[in-house]
């Protein structure tokens, strides 16, 4: 059976999320004119051009990837596999002396053996294209969040129920990688993750912000760049500008258009502190690589010394939550103080946190809402948020 191979005008994509952040990406492209359509657990699916694809990747502050479809066929046998992969358009992704790798999964096929897969189809890609490299030395290699994905192009092949998918990655390294966390402090919360959270809550940067368990400063700086309206993949670099006849001029305006977009300064207060001078320091660093230093007040002081700006705003904290920095139990103190601070000094703010366990959440003593529900780390998080009251 020959493959369908989805040809340039509109291509089939599917921008990856982590789980729980579906609902969001798809607001995001539905927010650059970009229909979507089916969502699912992971991701979101949609059809865009080159260009939009482009703009996908420099946009979306909740994806983790956007990957495009480029073949689908049904095989029960390998001689068939090596025949239909001839029939995948290698030559638009890849260009000699370039570097692929693969991720393959196998299930409920008859094709089972990843490896061999593997095998077949990097024998197309070889023939099709002169003095291309494959990373790992021939064998399937997993998507590993903390590999250097910048010089390979990563193609997925997924076998399920005897349909072969082929997708080609258009962003490279994963897109929380903004370019600007270098330092870190305890337990980050990814960037994707803290942009997401901000935008499922509906922070849209005009009203102030306080973080004051900022760590390494992530949720401020991500903030920031909502609050200028900076798009999050401005200051680095994507797979699909490689692409052999991709419209670079055209990429370069779209980022030009993303530059001139941005605002001299945020319009509102954000506020980040904590009590850990390492914290602070790794903050103010990451801010300045970020270019939102001048946006973001950043102090080393404790909870209680909290001051808030003139609100009603949003404070957003992801606190420890026990199964990965201490046990639960030796956090309440520092949750209860967490509802005291902002009760007394937050009154007629929104307040919302990423909890991982409803008894230390209890400790802060206000009506709670979910919002999401998603991992940090490996760890099941919920979102939630509660109006704080005002003081008479």
């Amino acid at each position: 059976m020959s493959p369908n191979v989805h040809g340039p005008s509109k291509r089939r994509c599917w921008a990856v999320t982590a789980p729980g952040l579906e609902k969001v990406t798809a607001g995001e492209l539905a927010a650059l004119g970009i229909s979507t359509g089916e969502i699912e657990p992971g991701g979101v699916a949609f059809a865009a051009t080159d260009e939009e694809i482009f703009a996908a990747n420099l946009w979306l502050r909740s994806a983790s990837r956007v990957i495009v479809r480029i073949a689908e066929f049904k095989v029960t046998a390998f001689h068939e596999l090596e025949r239909a992969a001839r029939g995948v358009p290698w030559g638009s992704f890849l260009k000699a002396g370039d570097t692929a790798r693969l991720r393959v999964t196998c299930k409920k096929s008859k094709l089972y053996h990843s490896d061999a897969v593997a095998e077949r189809v990097e024998q197309s890609i070889t023939k099709a294209v002169q003095g291309i490299v494959i990373a790992g030395g021939g064998d399937a290699v997993a998507d590993d969040d903390d590999a250097d994905e910048n010089d390979a192009q990563l193609f997925v092949v997924r076998l399920l129920h005897n349909v072969c998918t082929i997708s080609v990655d258009s962003s490279g390294a994963l897109l929380h990688r903004r370019g600007y966390r270098l330092a870190t402090a305890k337990a980050p919360i990814r960037e994707t993750l803290a942009a997401g959270i901000l935008l499922a809550l509906g922070w849209e940067g005009t009203t102030p912000l306080i973080d004051p368990l900022c760590g390494s400063g992530t949720i401020a700086i991500e903030a920031a760049m909502i609050a200028r309206r900076m798009a999050p993949g401005q200051r680095r670099a994507f797979v699909c500008e490689r692409w052999p006849g991709a419209p670079v001029g055209r990429f370069a305006t779209l980022r030009a258009e993303a530059f001139a977009k941005v605002l001299l300064f945020a319009p509102v207060p954000l506020v980040a502190s904590d009590r850990d001078a390492g914290a602070i320091t790794a903050a103010a660093a990451n801010a300045e690589r970020a270019g939102v230093a001048a946006d973001i007040s950043l102090h080393h002081r404790a909870l209680s010394a909290l001051e808030a700006p003139t609100g009603p705003g949003l404070v957003l904290v992801n606190p420890p939550y026990g199964a990965r920095i201490g046990e639960a139990a030796p956090l309440r103190n520092l949750y209860a103080q967490l509802g005291n601070v902002v009760r007394a000094k937050c009154g007629g703010w929104s307040f919302a946190m990423c909890s991982a366990e409803r008894s230390l959440e209890a400790q802060v003593k206000l009506p709670f809402r979910d919002v999401l529900r998603i991992r940090n780390g490996g760890i099941p998080v919920r979102v939630v948020c509660a109006q704080i009251p005002t003081r008479e």
